[in-house]
């Protein structure tokens, strides 16, 4: 696939980082994890933890090692608060390419309180923007590639197809002529999570211009499965499956609910439509990236990572024709619209190559393999949604968690 690359995954233990860390690996890349293992520390606050069971980094680097030969380094740092260790990190290491997970990446924690509320922003903004001005003092050049999210669009229905990251917008002077301008796609954040997606942006916007910085801003959608190539290969490399109410995306929050006996909760109408990657598609996609870094022409490179779109209604109802579960409609703790269109290109990792696995390939191996294989460690409790988005909606919250 090309040279070998210095590659660092800041954030290479969470859901996303580390099977993309093993899929570089693979390749031939020299890889390097910084990751302050919060995600970890988060599940034990919350009382939750991943269905599957995880091993420790270091067992996991072992394990890797053994099954491919292959070695990945780690490194325990916060980058949003330690930035010399961060900086003198990045002197030694002089990587070709640094992958940025870092950040607390689920909306209802974000939303769960005041605390919540600002560890989000204090994590998420100060990591990026230590990441790019670290780069920037130490006169490195690397590629930065970004995970972000479609949520930083919005999900309001006016018909448009969402383009990659940029709108044309044609602006009158003097009412007697139009300029085009080509604008970031107008962000509208439906939680404090989204809104740092959001913040991101503008910072990479200002380096990229300012600094001439490569930057790529991956806008994913929801991802979906929890197995790749590489984390299927021992059960050490398992990959994370959170089913709770706070980091639980909806189709595994499903999948769980499914074979615990649970109804499958559907928030509101389920008219919500939501884009959706399967996370073998999400490593592809970030290894497509990594080999097509943008010039240097002081704008960055947006791409929409998301390979289909489904209602949350029409996903319960595939779940229930899988498992036979019941579907049950309950309150919306989010403050969204009820039900919305959603028309997204993702012409770009099409033209790479990419080819998508569906929902409809997959679902049946990931309720048998995944879901079913480890019920026995579910803890109940955790299934429902009771982070609310304003203290008027808690009561129904409540009475979905009954």
């Amino acid at each position: 696939m090309g040279t070998e690359k210095n590659i660092l995954v800041i954030g290479g233990d969470g859901f996303c980082g580390w099977p993309t860390a093993l899929h570089l690996s693979k390749l031939g890349h020299k890889v390097t994890i910084i990751d302050n293992l919060s995600r970890r520390w988060i599940d034990q606050k919350m009382g939750a933890d991943s269905l599957t069971p995880l091993a420790t980094i270091e067992d996991r680097l072992a394990a890797w090692t053994e099954c491919s030969g292959k070695t990945i380094d780690f490194e325990s740092i916060d980058v949003a608060r330690e930035f010399d260790r961060l900086t003198a990190f990045l002197t030694a290491l002089q990587p070709d390419t640094i992958v940025h997970f870092g950040e607390q990446r689920a909306a209802p924690y974000s939303m769960k309180g005041v605390a919540e509320k600002r560890y989000t922003v204090d994590n998420n903004i100060s990591g990026t923007h230590n990441i790019l001005a670290a780069v920037i003092e130490l006169g490195l050049d690397p590629h930065i590639v970004h995970l972000g999210t479609m949520g930083v669009y919005g999900y309001d229905d006016d018909g448009l197809e969402i383009p990659e990251g940029y709108l044309s917008v044609f602006v009158p002077v003097n009412g007697q002529m139009m300029v085009q301008r080509d604008i970031l796609y107008p962000t509208n954040p439906g939680s404090v999570y989204h809104m740092t997606k959001s913040m991101d942006q503008l910072l990479f916007q200002f380096y990229a211009k300012n600094n001439k910085l490569r930057i790529t801003d991956l806008h994913q959608g929801i991802v979906w499965g929890t197995q790749t190539e590489d984390t299927k290969l021992d059960e050490r490399l398992i990959n994370r499956f959170d089913y709770d109410g706070d980091y639980g995306t909806v189709l595994n929050r499903f999948l769980m609910q499914a074979v615990v006996g649970h109804p499958l909760t559907v928030h509101g109408t389920g008219g919500q439509t939501r884009a959706f990657i399967h996370i073998q598609d999400t490593v592809r996609c970030l290894q497509l990236a990594i080999e097509n870094p943008p010039a240097r022409l002081g704008t960055v490179n947006i791409l929409n990572q998301m390979t289909e779109t489904h209602t949350v209604r029409d996903l319960a109802q595939l779940v229930s024709q899988v498992s036979g579960a019941e579907i049950a409609f309950v309150d919306n703790p989010r403050k969204e619209a009820a039900e919305n269109d959603l028309r997204v290109s993702n012409e770009t990792f099409l033209g790479f190559g990419l080819e998508p696995t569906t929902l409809a390939e997959g679902l049946l191996e990931e309720t048998q393999d995944i879901a079913a294989k480890y019920a026995h460690r579910c803890i109940p409790e955790m299934i429902p949604c009771v982070s609310v988005w304003t203290a008027d909606q808690r009561p129904g919250v409540l009475k979905d968690a009954a």
